[in-house]
């Protein structure tokens, strides 16, 4: 089967890619390389000219003043060039409403190609979407990463602004063209699965799927200082709860001050990002998720304890303890303080949820037993 992968979010993409070629599949992935992260693809629609040192500089003088990045043009247009390439695929996947990230009418014209020039299209949900967004608005969860928006925190103003793109009236046309012409829509986590389970294109959840063959599992040494990794995203922060781990970290510190490291990276590359938190023993990812995202994934693979969402609707979905591979992290500074201080002084603990991550990794999101059910959703 000859598959086209559109757009890139934490590795989803690259990680599907490699179990579909490890099955026999012919798999081309497109993507602008996620920002920062710079993700691997087959073909590139980044903003060389933009983000380099020279462009930057135009480009940063245009948004401080319009508000607008003009490397979402340069996007398009690259994507543009590589149309002839993207046609006569068997299946095409979207990794979520705009997966081209170029500006919203050019991404329109841009998606109705890839649709005229394919067979079968499916979209995922993953990140923030018209759905999840009005779904978040109407508040229909016990927390989401719009809290700090509901809560008015003004240094969090910023980091939402782009989110309402996705109800614009031209971005409404988007998401109704695609719903209207996909094959169906697929949750990435539990997080997406209210959101849209009561549409007629929802055809389940499938687990992110992670490539084990890369990742090693160590048993983690619980002879010295217990270290304590929290990597930030500055354009996210807010929407994953960093501040709530900052002032955690704060009074841990004090208190273990004897016992304890704590690294704090902002803005790397991903393949610095897990070279940097292979020596760690606690990851803190995010406070306002109920399933775990990508990096989560990955860190609980090698054997971490990974701060993240673990909330009861992943324990009744995956037949689950609390805390049992991953520890429920809510947007509580004293339920946090008290959770790091008991495997701070438990430090057994620490392998035994380590080794029981890495075991779960290996169950529900391999990667060749991930690409296997994509395969099914997209073939009924």
């Amino acid at each position: 089967m000859r598959i086209l992968l559109v757009g890139e979010f934490s590795r989803l993409h690259n990680s599907l890619k490699e179990g579909l070629v490890a099955l026999g599949h012919e798999v081309v992935l497109i993507n602008n390389g996620d920002g920062f992260k710079n993700f691997p693809s087959d073909y590139s629609n980044r903003a060389i000219l933009c983000e380099s040192k020279l462009g930057n500089i135009p480009r940063q003088i245009i948004y401080r003043t319009t508000k607008f990045d003009i490397s979402k043009i340069e996007r398009g247009i690259r994507f543009y060039f590589h149309l002839n390439k993207l046609k006569n695929f068997d299946v095409v996947q979207l990794i979520n409403e705009a997966p081209i990230q170029t500006t919203q009418k050019f991404e329109f014209y841009l998606l109705k190609k890839i649709f005229k020039q394919n067979k079968k299209v499916f979209l995922l949900c993953s990140g923030v979407d018209y759905m999840t967004l009005n779904h978040m608005l109407q508040k229909k969860e016990r927390y989401s990463i719009m809290n700090p928006y509901f809560e008015k925190v003004v240094e969090a103003k910023e980091q939402y602004a782009f989110m309402f793109n996705y109800l614009t009236k031209i971005h409404q046309k988007i998401h109704h063209f695609l719903y209207e012409n996909i094959s169906g829509v697929i949750a990435t986590d539990l997080d997406y699965v209210n959101p849209l389970k009561e549409n007629p294109k929802y055809i389940g959840m499938v687990p992110n799927p992670i490539n084990l063959t890369q990742i090693e599992y160590k048993k983690l040494d619980i002879s010295g200082k217990i270290n304590i990794f929290l990597g930030i995203n500055s354009g996210n922060s807010f929407k994953k709860g960093v501040h709530f781990f900052e002032k955690a970290l704060e009074i841990i510190e004090e208190k273990y001050k004897d016992k304890l490291n704590i690294q704090i990276t902002t803005n790397i590359p991903y393949k610095q990002y897990i070279s940097i938190y292979n020596d760690c023993h606690i990851l803190l990812d995010q406070v306002y998720g109920y399933d775990q995202g990508y990096n989560a994934l990955e860190a609980m693979a090698k054997g971490k304890v990974v701060f993240t969402g673990a909330d009861k609707e992943f324990l009744e979905y995956y037949h689950l303890k609390e805390d049992e591979v991953a520890i429920n992290a809510l947007p509580d500074v004293n339920d946090l303080v008290e959770k790091l201080s008991f495997l701070i002084e438990n430090p057994s603990k620490l392998i035994e949820i380590g080794q029981k991550a890495s075991d779960f990794l290996k169950k529900e999101h391999d990667y060749i037993k991930i690409a296997e059910k994509y395969l099914e959703k997209w073939i009924n």
